[in-house]
């Protein structure tokens, strides 16, 4: 296998960052977590319930495309919602390689999930928004669609294997 470039996407609280993590683990790669790429006023505007607009996304993109593109070499996984079709293809257009995986899970699942979760500066208020922006992967995207209700050993077993 060459050395995977991975987006683990989807919506608040479907897991990203822990399934991300455990699949670089797996993986011997670098793990990055999307969100510490935000510049701050994205953060701040999301802590505040507030949606981000495309201005805001399009330099968060950007850098989550050069991040890809600086290990390309020697692989990477990042947690990034990648929500829309053009957000991919902004990140592609950096690093055309990349590997998607949509953690796709029913939206009470993901609900009871962002409910339960404390100290993340996504709220739960944000959670509708998201799976409404949500556009599943493409066919003619490289792309992995999983579901956040498996284990998550069974997750990565299938990723691991959509890689190769």
């Amino acid at each position: 296998m060459t050395t995977p470039q991975v987006c683990v996407m989807g919506v608040s609280a479907s897991g990203k960052s822990t399934v991300g993590a455990l699949l670089a683990a797996e993986l011997g790669i670098p793990f990055i977590d999307g969100d510490d790429l935000h510049p701050e006023a994205n953060r701040r505007k999301m802590a505040a319930a507030t949606p981000l607009t495309d201005d805001d996304r399009w330099p968060w993109l950007d850098v989550v495309g050069e991040t890809f593109a600086a290990h390309s070499g020697d692989g990477v996984v990042i947690a990034c919602s990648a929500l829309r079709r053009v957000y991919r293809d902004r990140i592609r257009a950096i690093a055309p390689d990349v590997h998607f995986v949509l953690l796709d899970g029913s939206p009470e699942l993901l609900a009871q999930r962002a409910a339960a979760r404390t100290g993340h500066f996504m709220p739960p208020a944000l959670l509708q928004s998201q799976l409404d922006t949500l556009e599943r992967p493409d066919a003619d995207e490289r792309a992995s669609v999983v579901d956040v209700a498996e284990p998550v050993d069974t997750l990565i077993a299938r990723v691991v294997r959509d890689l190769r």
